[in-house]
């Protein structure tokens, strides 16, 4: 057995206003995964992993980020191909700058409280939320038992 895979690495990162609210994008651009979510990205071949969340959040929200904190990981394995995708999940209560929207998708603020009810929340966000606000919870991934898709918090 190969201790080799392929692996897809990605970031995301909630940002937080010191006043309840975080930082939601609304995803409209991607052929499959719209709707609400927090600003993340790809991790560039060569390029380090806090960098990454760093550039990504500067790209698509226009504010700087310092400090990210590292507060957990999602992954699972894409149907489609087999291969693993890991997100790395930050959260950030510093930062500089303008807000701005990118062609990603419209960013804004939104009360965090509020964010569970939510109707308009990306595929799969709603179960990433425990490792983003739990001390108690850093992972969250995907196992199928039988027919069916289980979330699992570690």
């Amino acid at each position: 057995m190969s201790r080799y895979e392929e692996i897809e690495l990605t970031n995301m990162c909630m940002i937080c206003d010191g006043k309840g609210n975080v930082l939601v994008q609304n995803k409209k651009n991607h052929p499959t995964w719209c709707g609400w979510n927090f600003p993340g990205g790809h991790v560039e071949r060569g390029e380090f992993v806090t960098p990454s969340v760093i550039r990504e959040m500067k790209e698509e929200t226009g504010l700087t980020i310092d400090s990210p904190r590292l507060c957990g990981i999602k992954e699972f394995h894409k149907s489609k191909d087999g291969k693993r995708y890991i997100v790395f999940l930050y959260v950030a209560n510093h930062f500089s700058g303008e807000l701005k929207s990118s062609s990603e998708g419209e960013v804004f603020w939104h009360p965090l409280s509020e964010l569970t009810h939510s109707d308009k929340l990306i595929d799969g966000f709603r179960e990433m939320l425990p490792v983003f606000i739990s001390d108690e919870i850093n992972e969250v991934y995907y196992e199928r038992c039988e027919d069916e898709l289980k979330t699992i918090f570690c």
